[in-house]
């Protein structure tokens, strides 16, 4: 007779499943591959893949989110970025506070109060990587950082949405360098903006993974493509080689602190 050690299933347990973690990564593909596509068509199609671009990072990173935070993370991130980018975007639109005078067109979709419904997605794409690198840099000053990178983010969001007419604005006073259509308000704007939405998610949200929970290697990656995408595009596609600089520039001085404490650890004074 011969005794075999019984381990319990649940003790087996150290992350999520393959078949989770497969999916995740055919989202992330399938995010990218959508992007590659953008400056490929025109037209109808350009506007479908503007919206299924926004669609797919934001599942991607709300999918990140549950796997990796849980459900109590996953529901509180996408309530209240959602309200909190919709109301921004209202009060903005409305009123000029605090990005400038901008009108959005209606090739975006459905409207709320003026704001199309998918443009809260778009922060949440973008929310929940940039207060993951803002945690994990600058514990103490959260808000400051990931505030920057939404700002950085937007130098390269604004320019292509402008050219391909998703919205328009009323450029009064100075503009953003290289972007002449674009008003210096919109980059105080998101920096303020952000910083009061990271602020408030690095208040209320947890701040330890789950057990079986997912890495950060999926929205690590998400950012690392944003950077790449942006200097690519706007170099070789776009023909707006300053706005690849001052994006790439920026985007680079912003993720650099991330990328080292992520490779070597966190020196003191940035704890």
């Amino acid at each position: 007779m011969s005794i075999r050690q019984y381990r319990p299933r649940s003790n087996r347990r150290h992350g999520i499943s393959a078949n989770q973690n497969l999916g995740l990564y055919l989202l992330l593909a399938f995010a990218i591959a959508i992007q590659i596509s953008y400056p490929l068509v025109s037209g109808d199609a350009l506007r479908y893949v503007t919206i299924f671009t926004v669609i797919t990072g934001a599942l991607l990173m709300l999918a990140h989110s549950l796997l990796s935070y849980g459900f109590r993370y996953f529901a509180t991130f996408a309530l209240v970025t959602f309200l909190f980018a919709l109301l921004v975007e209202i009060l903005g639109s409305k009123t000029g506070w605090p990005f400038g005078n901008y009108v959005y067109d209606a090739s975006l979709g459905i409207k709320i109060a003026g704001v199309p419904v998918i443009v809260p997605f778009a922060w949440i794409m973008m929310a929940h990587p940039v207060l993951i690198a803002a945690r994990k840099t600058v514990p103490s000053w959260a808000f400051i950082y990931g505030g920057a990178g939404l700002m950085v983010w937007d130098l390269f969001l604004d320019p292509q949405m402008v050219a391909a007419n998703r919205w328009t604005w009323d450029v009064v006073g100075p503009h953003v360098p290289f972007q002449p259509e674009i008003p210096l308000s919109n980059t105080a704007g998101w920096l303020f903006a952000g910083m009061g939405l990271i602020a408030l998610l690095n208040i209320i949200l947890p701040k330890e993974r789950r057990k079986a929970g997912v890495n950060s290697t999926i929205p690590d990656i998400f950012l690392g493509w944003t950077l790449f995408s942006g200097v690519v595009g706007n170099l070789f596609f776009f023909d707006r080689s300053g706005i690849a600089l001052l994006g790439g520039v920026a985007f680079t001085l912003w993720i650099a602190p991330y990328l080292f404490v992520i490779s070597f650890g966190k020196p003191d004074l940035l704890k």
